[in-house]
């Protein structure tokens, strides 16, 4: 488990979680925000790293949400986009 998602992303499980920790308390107003949220992830990960990591999150929150995402849970087959 700990190399899940480590090969499309870059990112361990471990840093995953530690990256939505941060998110959770590192006040978005922070002018040091970034910084900060690398420095939670462990710092192997740049600020820019770290950026660019939560806005492929919003993304897939945006795709999750917006109901294009069908899938069923516990269902083996892959997920795919509904037109």
């Amino acid at each position: 488990m700990d190399d899940f998602g480590n090969g499309v992303s870059g990112w361990s499980w471990e840093e995953n979680k530690l990256f939505e920790l941060a998110l959770a308390v590192v006040d978005e107003e922070d002018p040091d925000r970034w910084e900060t949220v690398a420095a939670m992830v462990g710092g192997k990960k740049s600020a820019l790293d770290v950026l660019k990591h939560y806005v492929i999150l919003l993304e897939d929150l945006k795709f999750i949400e917006s109901g294009k995402l069908d899938h069923k849970l516990g269902d083996t087959q892959t997920c795919f986009q509904v037109e």
